[in-house]
């Protein structure tokens, strides 16, 4: 089962037999918005804090995978979750209305990937029938705890990111029909000594290079096995970066194969800068727009490398620089 020094290649082949993205209103404008199951136009969802907005974004889309999935709530034997705010309260929140036992994991905005990983390691081990894998991030809600309210109105460079307002989910099982988790490669921790929080593209651009080099060579294949291969919120800069990286390093993967989720959720016109961000980022994404395209047979091989930047506002103002993990997932047709 374990390939190389990183790599987990699941025999049994868990499915991923309903999955889910929910929205707010700037994704509902996004390249991606016919591929959410629910866009909201009201960034509070009639809430009374961002927070609790995140929360529901969350239950939402945990209980539109299920549905989607045929199952019911009492069917689902473990949830895995995690986002980005202090405690991962959104995923605590969800999974105390979900009543279902319950997996907290902190990947920042790699942790839909972390916890697809683990949910399908839980399913190959026959640990499980079907887990739950979820995650969110809303854009007021991570600015007042990362940087400063959006009241403020302040001012950013061209290398921030957009984090998007959403959330999503996936529903991972021993049998059933959907796309296949073929194999994971768990990232390591690099950190290259940056400290600009307003520019997480480079800070995690490394981590997502390290995992996808481990991910070739344990399994000892090349770009060319995959129809897409694509970071989880790199952004423009990032992606660049990356791009850079691999090339120097002799892994070159055309343009056309390698995109990241942080530019192909929003358009151009869009003032997002350099991108999306957010644990909904890649969550949505691949739950909703790249499965949707393996369901109609557009992809049949997709390698999905979630990014997270492990840094707090604590460890922010301490002087700390920002240490980076990435974890990839094979999913296969």
């Amino acid at each position: 089962m374990l390939h190389g020094h990183q790599t987990w290649v699941f025999e049994s082949k868990p499915v991923i037999i309903g999955s889910a993205a929910i929205g707010g209103p700037f994704e509902a404008q996004g390249n991606l918005a016919d591929d959410f199951d629910l866009l909201h136009g009201d960034i509070w969802l009639g809430q009374d804090s961002y927070e609790q907005a995140e929360k529901k974004l969350l239950e939402q889309a945990c209980e539109t995978a299920i549905k989607k999935a045929g199952l019911k709530k009492e069917d689902v034997q473990f949830f895995l979750s995690g986002d980005l705010m202090n405690q991962i309260i959104p995923s605590s929140f969800a999974a105390r209305t979900l009543a279902v036992p319950f997996f907290g994991i902190y990947g920042a905005c790699s942790s839909s990937m972390e916890g697809l990983a683990l949910a399908a390691l839980m399913i190959d081990s026959r640990f499980a029938q079907n887990a739950l894998v979820g995650t969110s991030s809303h854009n007021a809600a991570s600015e007042k705890q990362y940087r400063y309210p959006t009241e403020y109105g302040a001012q950013k460079p061209p290398t921030a990111q957009w984090t998007v307002t959403g959330a999503g989910a996936a529903l991972v099982a021993q049998q059933g029909e959907g796309p296949h988790v073929a194999a994971a490669t768990i990232g390591r921790v690099i950190d290259m000594g940056l400290s600009d929080p307003f520019n997480m593209g480079a800070a995690m651009a490394p981590a997502a290079v390290d995992t996808i080099e481990a991910h070739f060579r344990d399994l000892n294949i090349s770009p060319s096995y995959y129809d897409l291969i694509t970071t989880g919120d790199l952004g423009r800069v990032g992606h660049r970066i990356a791009g850079d990286l691999l090339t120097k390093h002799g892994l070159d993967i055309p343009v056309e194969k390698l995109t990241d989720c942080g530019i192909l959720i929003y358009k151009e016109t869009q003032p997002v800068l350099a991108g999306g961000s957010g644990c909904a980022c890649v969550a949505t994404t691949t739950f909703g727009h790249l499965l949707n395209r393996m369901r109609k047979g557009e992809l049949n091989r997709i390698l999905v490398i979630a990014t997270g930047a492990l840094l707090s506002p604590m460890s922010y103002q301490q002087k700390e620089t920002i240490p980076c993990i990435a974890y990839a997932v094979s999913i296969e047709k």
